[in-house]
């Protein structure tokens, strides 16, 4: 649609001192009407109305007109940038955008990384239990606190705008993730995928226009899990400890070791997740926290006894099988239990899900793939990385062997 436009400076009397002007100027475009004051005062007799002018050899004419010329070239400019863009404007838009009020409500209205990641992360924390998991929701409140502590070290404010998050942003995040937080290098790469996710946001809702994470390649590094060997796990069995705190700390670690649940599914663990299988034998079929993906894994006789042990404990009850302390107590005293057992290893945990999926399993000749449906993994490729722990001890004891071998002459 054609627009008509155009703009005039003229000078409005000073109430007070009538004598005096203020120059304003006006802009029409398409009917509307739209003014503001350049802050420039005058006397009215000064002014020449044909030209929008200062008139030649009053005071000052020289640089005020001048500047005038400028004020003409700018509306000019900033009509044509209106007019060859794709959006409505009017009079007053382009007034603002002169006067620098555009610029203001652009700031104003441009939406702000954590505000963005909040607004998220509150959203995380209303679905926990129903489509997320609560060590999920913790990890984004962590990874926000660093995203917030980066841009206050490295950026001097308490936030900055989506559009400004580049290339350089996410590589300046990652070096300080590595060397101010001293992250690991897995820790620091799945913070920055918790803001990625919040990056993609931003671009699917067209705050941004671009994605910046477009060149940015992050990849996990392989990490051999450590877990129980079998003599580490007869120790563990074995050891009568008589603190009756460790003692069912020790057994709840155990259970793990015999199923691979992990902390939180051992938590929730129910009465009607332990069902009869087909085979006559007692089965725990239950939903992951983590993935909700369907873990089936027969119960086998060392879990079986802990179960039985417990049956009776004033805090079990049909919804709790397992009465299991806090995550944070439960790993402070594994690490006391790995030492009264002479385990020379950081123990947590989410050890035991390891030494089930390799000690218990795999090394027994369980196939892979039953392994990986009783520990819930999504894809048989989760499940592999246990293989090649496994292919890794396989060469540990092929090499005792052939020592043992050439001491035989063999």
């Amino acid at each position: 649609m054609e627009n008509h436009f155009s703009y005039t400076l003229f000078v409005r009397p000073i109430r007070t001192k009538p004598e005096f002007g203020a120059i304003y100027l006006r802009v029409n475009s398409n009917g509307q009407r739209a003014a503001c004051s350049l802050h420039r005062r005058i006397r009215v007799i000064d002014w020449d109305n044909n030209l929008s002018q200062l008139l030649p050899g009053t005071p000052d004419s020289q640089v005020l007109n001048n500047y005038l010329t400028k004020v003409k070239a700018d509306i000019l400019r900033i009509h044509q940038r209106f007019l060859f863009g794709d959006k409505q404007f009017s009079a007053q838009d382009i007034i603002d955008s002169y006067s620098g009020k555009e610029k203001l409500k652009t700031i104003k209205n441009q939406k702000m990384v954590l505000q963005i990641f909040q607004d998220h992360n509150d959203k995380v924390d209303r679905l926990v239990g129903k489509d997320f998991a609560a060590g999920t929701a913790e990890r984004y409140r962590t990874a926000k606190k660093h995203v917030e502590e980066y841009i206050k070290k490295e950026y001097k404010t308490s936030d900055i705008p989506v559009k400004d998050v580049n290339h350089k942003f996410i590589t300046g995040f990652e070096y300080y993730l590595k060397t101010e937080r001293n992250c690991a290098h897995n820790s620091a790469i799945k913070y920055i995928t918790n803001f990625k996710k919040i990056i993609r946001i931003a671009f699917t809702n067209e705050w941004i226009s671009r994605d910046p994470f477009q060149n940015w390649k992050g990849k996990l590094k392989v990490v051999d899990r450590e877990f129980l060997t079998e003599g580490e796990l007869q120790a563990l069995i074995s050891k009568e400890i008589k603190n009756e705190r460790l003692s069912l700390v020790k057994d709840i670690f155990t259970f793990s070791c015999f199923t691979g649940l992990c902390y939180a599914d051992v938590k929730k663990l129910s009465e009607k997740e332990v069902v009869v299988g087909f085979d006559g034998k007692r089965w725990i079929k239950t939903n992951r926290t983590k993935t909700k993906t369907r873990s089936s894994i027969p119960i086998l006789p060392t879990a079986e006894a802990i179960l039985e042990k417990y049956s009776a404990h004033p805090e079990v009850s049909e919804k709790h099988l397992i009465p299991i302390l806090s995550n944070q107590k439960m790993n402070a005293y594994i690490k006391e239990i790995a030492d009264i057992c002479g385990i020379n290893k950081n123990l947590t945990f989410h050890l035991a899900r390891h030494t089930f999926a390799t000690t218990v399993t795999l090394s027994n000749g369980v196939p892979i793939e039953s392994v990986s449906k009783m520990l819930g993994h999504k894809n048989l490729q989760t499940t592999q990385h246990y293989a090649k722990i496994l292919d890794r001890k396989i060469s540990d004891d092929m090499a005792i062997l052939r020592e043992r071998l050439s001491a035989k002459n063999f």
